[in-house]
């Protein structure tokens, strides 16, 4: 290895930007080479009564590992095998029905090879990605993609940079191909992801996140105000619900309520619920998405709301804080 040279920020930023010439002319050409090949093995994948297998070596195993990843989170049961570990018993793992995809740009890595005649033997489906049509993992697929590159963007035509660029590229057009075909939608990736956002928000609903039974700040409509603010200190909301004889929200009544009373100047004395509360307060279905709870709130440019059961009893109540504290909002 010679000595390194002085390192010139002029030459590294040429050298990126010709990174990304290269390698955005391997993606652009990548969609020219894609012919039969590609909807066979889309339908391949989507008749699969098993699993998508996907093998790789090197850095195509690690580009095998984020396909694998990418087809299982949107509803194609996948998983990598390296190929090493399965000519040691791995190759256990696959069963009559799967498809494997193999990855291999020169098509020729030994260790991928030596297990396709056993793969064949097993009744399985095998997609071979390469950059050579007339290699041995070509010639043991039943469909073959193309992943050819011109040239790598390495300065010396020989890390795999490009061509692996091109084959992460072939990995997620498989999944958008064959999550348009289910009909995949996001409810469907949400619960593939429920500790991401889009799961929070697709998957919880105001019964998970309510406060429920005596949490929940409620007096009956005919009681006094002092019963009134005794329950809206002691449960700590900032409201109390007012409800009828049934159960149902018959009104509310807020701290904003008091403040605004007392500036001018009322005599709370003689008041009653019924006096002081607002009618029809703002109600959503305990079974609703959280989500449409904050954009309730969102509307009304309020920070609670009343939970009801199917038949309108007042069952909780959910605050702005309470979707904070979930990250619905």
């Amino acid at each position: 290895m010679t000595s390194p040279r002085p390192f010139d920020p002029q030459r590294a930023l040429e050298l990126a930007a010709r990174t990304f010439e290269i390698e955005a002319r391997a993606l652009l050409g990548l969609a020219e080479r894609q012919r039969e090949g590609f909807p066979a093995a889309v339908q391949a994948m989507l008749e699969c009564r098993g699993r998508v297998v996907v093998m790789g070596m090197g850095k195509s195993g690690h580009v095998g590992r984020k396909i694998a990843a990418t087809l299982a989170s949107t509803g194609t049961p996948a998983f990598f095998v390296h190929p090493a570990e399965a000519s040691h018993g791995d190759l256990g793992m696959l069963i009559g029905g799967d498809v494997v995809l193999a990855i291999s740009n020169s098509g020729e890595v030994d260790e991928l090879a030596a297990i396709l005649p056993a793969i064949r033997r097993l009744g399985v489906t095998i997609i071979g990605m390469t950059g050579k049509p007339g290699s041995t993992l070509a010639r043991h697929s039943d469909h073959v993609l193309s992943c050819a590159v011109d040239q790598e963007a390495c300065p010396l035509n020989l890390a795999p940079t490009a061509s692996t660029t091109a084959q992460i590229a072939l990995g997620d057009a498989l999944a958008v191909a064959l999550l348009d075909a289910r009909g995949f939608r996001e409810e469907d990736f949400a619960r593939s992801h429920p500790g991401g956002s889009l799961g929070r928000k697709l998957l919880m609903h105001v019964r998970d996140l309510m406060r429920s039974g005596d949490a929940v700040p409620r007096v009956e409509a005919g009681a006094s105000f002092s019963d009134v603010l005794r329950e809206m200190t002691r449960k700590g909301l900032g409201f109390t619900a007012l409800v009828d004889a049934d159960g149902k929200p018959a009104g509310i009544f807020t701290d904003g309520d008091l403040r605004r009373l007392i500036e001018r100047g009322a005599d709370l004395r003689d008041l009653t619920a019924g006096d002081v509360m607002h009618t029809s307060p703002k109600q959503i279905p305990q079974d609703a998405l959280a989500v449409d709870a904050a954009g309730l709130m969102e509307q009304h440019r309020i920070t609670s709301v009343l939970a009801v059961d199917a038949d309108g009893r007042l069952v909780g109540a959910l605050n702005s804080n309470d979707l904070m504290r979930a990250k619905v909002i």
